[in-house]
C-alpha cells in the first residue's frame, strides 16, 4: 500500500476497526475512507454498490460484523447470521465490482469446530461440528471466508481472510450481557468495587482456556498481512498462548483492585473447553504481538475510565439485594 492509496475500513467505529485507523494514520496514510452507519449501511447492496462506485477504493478491511457473547448469541441466532451473511455479501461483491486491488476479511476463531485439536490450525475449519451457542455466526463468517475464496479462484481476486482469537481494547463492547467475557469481566469488577458488593459471580467453571489479543496488536498484524500476505489460505493471528477464564478473572479482579470474593456459577454454560490458535503463518512474516495482558488490561480499563463507559444507568444489573455482580459473557 502506497500513503495515498484509499483505504475503506469497514466498522471502523468498533472494536477492530478503530484500531486499523489508528494504526494506519500513525503510518502516515491520508486517505483513509470511513462511514458512519447512518450514512451507509452495510445492509443495503446499492448503497454499498454506490459508495464503492464513487469512492475508487484501493484496499478494503472488512471488520464490520454484528458481535457478542454467549448470551447474544444464543438469543438472536437470526439477527447474526443475516446481519453477517449480507455485510460478507455486500462488501466482497462490490469490491469485485469495483475492482479494488485487495481485500482482507475478518473470520473469527469462534468459527473452528467446538474441539479441536490445540493449538488450531488453519486446516481445522470445516472439520467437525461448531459450538452450538454461537453457530449462526460462525456460520456466517464462514460463508464470508468462502466468498473470498471462491472470487479468488473463479474471478483471480487478490481477497484475503484472517482469523483473529479473542479480542480486547478500547472501543470494546461494555454492555453487561451482550459483551465478550475481557470486556463483561472489567465492568463487573468496576461495578462491584463501586458498589462495595461482596463477590462477582462468573458463568461457567472457570476451567475453559482462552486466548487473547490486544487489539492494537491485531491492528499491527493485519497491516502486515496487507502489505505481505498473498495466499488465498486462511491466517491465524493471536499470540499462541492461552490462559484459563479463572487466570484471566483473577488477573482483571487485580488490576480493578476489587477484593471481594470471585465465585464461577458452575451451572452455567462454559462454551468451547479450549481454544488457542497456532500462528506460525503470520510469524512467518515477522509479526509478534508485544502487549502483555497486564498491560492490556490496563490500558481497556483506563479508557472505559475516561470515556464514561460505566456511567450509564440503565446498563448496570448489578444484585444489590444478594451483594453479587454477575458476568455473563463468554466466547
Amino acid at each position: 500500500m502506497n500513503l495515498k492509496d484509499r483505504i475503506y475500513i469497514a466498522g471502523h467505529q468498533g472494536l477492530v476497526g478503530s484500531a486499523l485507523v489508528r494504526n494506519l494514520r500513525a503510518k502516515g496514510f491520508t486517505q483513509i475512507l470511513t462511514q458512519d452507519r447512518s450514512k451507509l449501511n452495510l445492509l443495503n447492496q446499492a448503497a454499498v454498490n454506490r459508495f464503492f462506485e464513487e469512492s475508487k477504493i484501493d484496499y478494503v478491511f472488512v471488520a464490520a460484523a454484528k458481535v457478542g457473547g454467549i448470551l447474544a448469541n444464543s438469543s438472536y441466532p437470526a439477527d447474526f447470521i443475516y446481519e453477517n451473511l449480507t455485510i460478507a455479501t455486500n462488501i466482497i461483491h462490490a469490491a469485485y465490482e469495483n475492482k479494488v486491488k485487495k481485500l482482507l476479511y475478518l473470520g473469527s476463531s469462534c468459527i473452528y469446530p467446538k474441539d479441536c485439536p490445540q493449538p488450531i490450525r488453519e486446516e481445522h475449519l470445516l472439520s467437525g461440528p461448531l459450538e452450538p451457542t454461537n453457530e449462526a455466526y460462525a456460520i456466517a463468517k464462514i460463508a464470508g471466508l468462502k466468498l473470498c475464496e471462491f472470487y479468488r479462484s473463479q474471478y483471480g481476486q487478490n481477497f484475503i481472510s484472517a482469523m483473529p482469537t479473542n479480542l480486547y481494547g478500547p472501543f470494546d463492547n461494555f454492555h453487561p450481557q451482550n459483551s465478550h467475557v475481557l470486556p463483561a469481566l472489567i465492568r463487573r469488577f468496576h461495578e462491584a468495587k463501586q458498589s462495595n458488593a461482596k463477590q462477582v459471580i462468573v458463568w461457567g467453571s472457570g476451567k475453559p482456556v482462552r486466548e487473547l489479543l490486544f487489539v492494537d496488536d491485531l491492528a499491527e498484524g493485519l497491516a502486515i498481512l496487507m502489505e505481505k500476505y498473498e495466499s488465498g489460505e486462511v491466517v491465524n493471528v493471536g499470540t499462541g498462548q492461552g490462559l484459563t477464564i479463572s487466570q484471566i478473572a483473577n488477573q482483571v479482579k487485580e488490576v480493578i483492585g476489587f477484593k471481594g470474593t470471585l465465585i464461577f456459577d458452575k451451572t452455567k454454560p462454559d462454551g468451547t473447553p479450549k481454544k488457542v490458535l497456532n500462528i506460525d503463518k503470520i510469524s512467518r512474516l515477522g509479526w509478534v504481538p508485544s502487549t502483555s495482558l497486564d498491560k492490556g488490561i490496563r490500558l481497556t480499563y483506563e479508557w472505559a475510565l475516561k470515556n464514561n463507559i460505566f456511567n450509564t444507568s440503565e446498563l448496570k444489573i448489578i444484585s444489590h439485594s444478594s451483594n453479587s455482580s454477575k458476568v455473563i459473557g463468554q466466547c
